[in-house]
């Protein structure tokens, strides 16, 4: 059972690091992912964001390189792929902070730096490369970038690689990485085209790890949620929540549209707000987050799709304006509050037709989330009911028709 990181039979060196970061016990990703992969075995990995999964890869390829150490200088051995550069930012600088004890150098290679720049880091010895695909595979098309020293693939986001269209080019890095010894990948779920939409040949014989959010982590976020008769009452309850009670909110909303609407809405109001959606310019998305991760603007408005693999410290709530499509995707939403131990509020606004979702939504994180108020701006109607009993009432008829042929 590991319950601390000496557990793991890392080097001093590495253990330090992770005490000075303020680290005390390894989550559960990090406890079942690193000794998998010292043992030297493929990992496949359901983390989502908020479960530590950054140093659950950081750390094993760190102790590899010191268990291995190079005899000559040259090319990365490790290669770790992100979706976009601002999560290749975070990995690349926690990797740094993981390995500030050793020699190790960790570079990254992503859009919007000058192809130069990158030529010259790409001539001098590397050890762990963060980059994004599309970029990466211009300087191997270009003979500027090695695959065949690479002996750890790292996928981080992998579902989201797909989503944004990688697929194709994650199957051609790995073909060039073919000399590789290990693969290791994580992604928010291994359901549906969370694994599937990679070939087959990417990872060999994988044991398969998985960490939800640990309710210990989850005691720290506050839920509630306040109804809302109509979409104007909606806002006002919004616009509320965000002049009285939040420091620092990432407002969740289903589609682009309704961004757009809710961003001219708080716009009246004077509510200073950034914003990030899908299929939006790299250098548009960066300057909104930079602006929200400075504390210029104390709002970011999300859709889902934008919002992945965005780690900002300090948020202080996070608000689901609109209700998301299923149960675990509020589990990563609401992982955007309370980050490195601090407490944080989720709340959500829930109109009648979420009614039943908000409920879905407690059984899921297994405690009950409750309804509050907000004075002079209580719902008019009545709690709506749906009904469960019809489903189970049919299937009680159906058994009862089964066990009665049975007699037959």
């Amino acid at each position: 059972m590991i319950k601390t990181f000496a557990d793991l039979e890392l080097d001093q060196n590495i253990v330090e690091a992770i005490e000075e970061l303020g680290f005390t016990r390894p989550t559960q990703i990090q406890a079942d992912a690193i000794p998998q992969a010292l043992d030297g075995r493929d990992v496949l990995a359901s983390a989502p964001t908020g479960t530590g999964k950054t140093a659950a890869f950081a750390i094993p390829a760190l102790q590899y390189l010191q268990d291995f150490p190079r005899k000559k200088a040259g090319p990365a051995r490790i290669l770790i792929l992100t979706p976009t550069r601002e999560l290749a930012m975070q990995v690349a600088d926690q990797t740094r902070a993981l390995g500030k004890n050793s020699r190790l150098n960790v570079i990254t290679i992503t859009g919007g730096v000058q192809y130069q720049e990158h030529a010259d880091i790409l001539a001098q010895t590397q050890d762990i490369v963060v980059a994004t695909p599309g970029r990466l595979l211009e300087y191997i098309d270009a003979e500027r970038f090695d695959c065949r020293a690479i002996e750890w693939l790292i996928l981080d986001e992998a579902d989201r690689m797909l989503d944004m269209g990688f697929g194709p080019v994650v199957d051609r890095l790995s073909a060039e990485c073919r000399w590789r010894k290990q693969t290791l990948l994580f992604s928010a779920t291994l359901e549906g085209k969370g694994v599937e939409g990679f070939t087959e040949d990417l990872l060999k014989d994988p044991v398969e790890v998985s960490a939800e959010p640990s309710r210990r982590e989850r005691k720290k976020i506050s839920q509630w949620y306040h109804r809302a008769d109509t979409l104007e009452h909606k806002n006002e309850l919004l616009k509320k929540i965000l002049t009285e009670q939040s420091e620092k909110a990432i407002v969740f909303v289903k589609t682009r549209e309704r961004l757009a609407e809710l961003r001219t809405e708080l716009e009246r109001a004077q509510i200073v707000c950034a914003w990030i959606q899908g299929e939006m310019p790299q250098d548009r998305r960066n300057n909104a987050i930079s602006r929200f991760r400075s504390g210029e603007v104390n709002v970011l408005l999300a859709t889902d799709v934008a919002a992945r693999g965005i780690d900002i410290p300090d948020v202080s709530h996070v608000i689901n304006y609109d209700m998301p499509r299923s149960a675990d995707v509020y589990l990563h939403r609401i992982g955007r509050t309370a980050r490195a131990g601090k407490k944080g509020s989720a709340i959500s606004l829930v109109e009648a037709h979420d009614q039943p979702m908000i409920e879905r939504v407690s059984r899921y994180v297994d405690e009950e989330i409750k309804e509050r108020y907000i004075k002079d701006m209580r719902p008019q109607h009545k709690k709506p009911v749906f009904k469960k009993k019809k489903k189970k009432e049919a299937d009680k008829k159906t058994t009862a028709k089964k066990s009665a042929k049975k007699k037959k």
